[in-house]
């Protein structure tokens, strides 16, 4: 039993330390653009374009962040329960830490899925969780355990043990606040829902600017990306903005809200010279590429319907606002209240406009595109980025073009 729980800790501490270095680089591409993160190391082996896919996030948090907590949780169970002279606790905390590294396990299978076959990307720290996440399974397949059946009727039990106990409280006490302000500090601001067509309100604008080294930096680092012909603009366009989207991804919904304003200003401000865009990337292997959102083409073609009546953006705000109780249904319910499109419409023309939205996925392809959001300014691939680095890329093109 002291070996298991040994080899559970030093797992749990890889694992802890392999997720807290992976949410510091994620953080660290969020805040700077130019950043290129260790892990990197070829086109096949990497981890910026994993963190900054819609996998790399959940409900606006980073999923490291997960690891870190499911890490430390394990870790606090290994060392304080496994092993314990009371036989009782001993089994318990076996209990509890199989339970967990079943919850682990899936959560492995479904992000290394992902990563392998969606996104085409092997993670490096990723993987050491994985890996990490495996071994605390097999360990604990083969502790003893207290029936799993009787485990939720003790958790206030073994709770109430817990706090009874200066060591024991004073590090529970520790983890619960670590992990609550771990998710509150990346938490990105929530939307509140609103009800089909209904406005939501505007997100103030952005206070935070950026200084005159930030500013060279983003600068140069803009000037040595390669640029993407196919997203170059045309015509009287001098700036164009394209994202390639999924209306089921919570990034691109936190994007969308984000940027929403800067967006607009510069199309009030420069008609015609700046252009913004959305391509569908639908993580949906009926419409798009593969992947796990079931109503990517439903929304998808929802929008190119609503766009017919000039209603487009009225639903796509519906989209992103209601974007947990999206389904076939609701979407052709809202298309028919938003835009006039009833449902015996949207039915009759679904299957003539898959093909097109696989055309902006295949486009996708073709540019690099490996998850949503991803973003081309002026035919540059741009990572999803704060806005006032967004705001600054926009006006420095617009300058070089001659129009600000």
């Amino acid at each position: 039993m002291k070996a298991n729980r040994i080899l559970l800790m030093v797992l749990a501490g890889v694992a802890l330390i392999a997720s807290v270095a992976s949410l510091y680089i994620h953080h660290l591409i969020l805040v700077d653009p130019s950043y290129v993160p260790p892990c990197d190391i070829n086109e096949t082996w990497g981890c910026h374009d994993v963190y900054l896919s819609s996998y790399g996030t959940a409900f606006g948090v980073p999923v490291a962040a997960g690891g870190v907590i499911w890490s430390a949780l394990v870790l606090l169970l290994a060392g304080l329960g496994v092993g314990s002279a009371d036989r009782e606790r001993s089994s318990a905390a076996s209990g509890y830490l199989f339970v967990l590294s079943v919850i682990g396990l899936a959560a492995v299978f479904y992000f290394a899925y992902a990563s392998f076959f969606i996104l085409g990307k092997k993670c490096p720290l990723c993987m050491t969780v994985y890996a990490m996440v495996i071994g605390v399974f097999f360990v604990a397949s083969r502790l003893e355990t207290l029936s799993l059946v009787s485990l939720p009727g003790r958790v206030m039990q073994d709770l109430r043990a817990v706090f009874k106990t200066p060591l024991p409280a004073t590090l529970a006490l520790l983890w619960l606040v670590g992990s609550v302000s771990l998710i509150a500090y990346f938490r990105e601001e929530a939307v509140p829902a609103t009800t089909a067509g209904a406005p939501v309100a505007q997100a103030a604008e952005p206070t935070e600017t950026l200084d005159e080294a930030q500013l060279k930096d983003w600068h140069e680092w803009l000037d040595r990306q390669p640029r993407a012909a196919e997203m170059a603009p045309q015509g009287p366009t001098k700036v164009l903005l394209v994202k390639f989207n999924d209306y089921q991804c919570p990034s691109c919904k936190a994007t969308y809200f984000a940027y929403k304003d800067t967006i607009e200003k510069y199309e009030k401000k420069y008609p015609g010279a700046f252009k913004f865009v959305t391509r569908d990337y639908p993580l949906n292997p009926a419409c798009g590429i593969g992947g796990v959102h079931p109503n990517a083409c439903e929304a998808g073609v929802a929008v190119r319907l609503a766009r017919e009546k000039n209603h487009g953006p009225e639903m796509e705000n519906w989209l992103f606002t209601n974007q947990e109780e999206e389904s076939r249904d609701t979407i052709k319910a809202a298309l028919e209240k938003i835009a006039g499109v009833k449902p015996a419409e949207y039915e009759a023309k679904y299957q003539s406009i898959i093909p097109k939205l696989r055309e902006d996925a295949q486009l996708g392809n073709k540019l690099g595109v490996t998850g949503t959001p991803t973003f081309f300014l002026n035919g540059i691939k741009v990572p999803s980025v704060r806005v006032s680095h967004l705001d600054a890329a926009i006006e420095y093109e617009l300058k070089k073009a001659g129009v600000s």
